[in-house]
């Protein structure tokens, strides 16, 4: 049976295809993502390392690690929410991105928040 996190960090995702930032002849898709984190549980918490993978639909994959997000290591206080937006771009029109939050609690425990996949795509115009 896993321990419970120390605090409850809720994740939610919005994207956007960018076009003037795109050359869909050159292979070149860029698409933003907007991450609201928000800290539902008693405990202060800090946002240690991310870790990202990003598949296009190709089946090509990119893996993105390092420490915090947009160069920041934000702490969250039970109620309060950090929302970042940063981008990636794809050789395709569609792709999915996942990954993990690492964080750490005032308390010192070390705990991982899933980022369950969330679509990137280029929104088709209906005639």
């Amino acid at each position: 049976m896993e321990d419970q996190p120390p605090t409850e960090i809720q994740i939610s995702v919005e994207t956007r295809y960018l076009p003037e930032q795109s050359s869909p002849e050159q292979e070149h898709f860029a698409f933003a993502y907007q991450i609201t984190m928000l800290n539902n549980g008693p405990q202060t918490a800090q946002l240690l390392n991310r870790h990202w993978i990003i598949t296009d639909a190709e089946g090509h994959i990119q893996e993105v690690k390092g420490p915090g997000v947009v160069g920041e290591q934000p702490t969250l206080q039970p109620g309060q929410r950090f929302r970042y937006t940063s981008g990636s771009v794809l050789s395709t029109p569609v792709g999915s991105m996942h990954g993990t939050f690492e964080w750490v609690s005032d308390t010192g425990e070390s705990f991982v928040v899933p980022i369950p996949a969330f679509r990137l795509a280029v929104a088709t115009v209906f005639h």
